[in-house]
């Protein structure tokens, strides 16, 4: 019965329903013909007159069903009843979906801190707090920079690694060895990695004692063929 009701009302096709509204009206807590009668009165606008028989026809419920949905998504704060006089002095009953709309804005907000919030952990963030200090505005543009050259972030990671396990908390430091493995062709960690062990396999002793840390390798300073 519920199925074949939702049919009915999307196949008559005066809804119409914003994608991302469907996507996330789990979120919202809402159940699907709570749903289908929201996205009604958002079709009637932010504001309206309340006219319940004007509902009832449109939807094909009785008269109480639309109360009882009026007083659901009132009570989770997604429309309010507000009692307006209008010019002759009639006191009205309008519908205001404004705390609808700040909900969605909100969320939409929220996703856009969390992706915004996740670039900038990832590169910027994860700089500032391995240097320990505020970036200034050129390091950010140098790093940009990187991003713009399509270096990967774990490639950035690397040269990091390297910096301050050489206690060189500059930028510069970095862009140097970047510049290097870019030569080199890395693209990715797994280049940086393989062509550490390589290098310590050839610094090794014969003998397998007092091997050198894989970080003594000065990436500068090796101008030395890997082919």
């Amino acid at each position: 019965m519920k199925t074949k009701y939702l049919q009915e009302i999307l196949q008559s096709r005066t809804i119409s329903i914003p994608l991302y509204l469907y996507r996330e009206k789990e979120k919202f807590q809402l159940d699907e013909e709570e749903f289908i009668f929201l996205m009604y009165l958002v079709e009637r606008g932010e504001k309206f007159l309340f006219d319940p028989v004007s509902i009832q026809k449109d939807l094909g419920k009785n008269l109480e069903e639309v109360m009882e949905k009026i007083e659901s998504l009132s009570d989770k704060k997604f429309l309010q009843v507000e009692v307006i006089k209008n010019s002759q002095g009639v006191r009205e009953e309008w519908i205001s979906l404004e705390s609808f709309w700040n909900q969605v804005l909100q969320d939409v907000i929220g996703h856009i801190n969390e992706e915004e919030d996740t670039e900038d952990t990832t590169i910027y963030d994860m700089i500032q707090k391995e240097f320990g200090r505020t970036l200034s505005s050129i390091e950010y543009e140098i790093i940009g920079a990187w991003v713009e050259s399509n270096i990967s972030e774990e490639l950035i990671h690397e040269a990091l690694k390297e910096a301050v396990f050489n206690g060189v908390n500059n930028l510069r430091y970095m862009d140097k060895i970047l510049y290097e493995w870019g030569k080199k062709g890395y693209k990715t960690k797994e280049d940086v990695v393989k062509s550490r062990e390589k290098w310590k396999e050839k610094n090794s002793s014969p003998k397998g004692s007092s091997k050198k840390e894989v970080f003594d390798y000065n990436w500068l300073e090796d101008d030395e063929d890997e082919s």
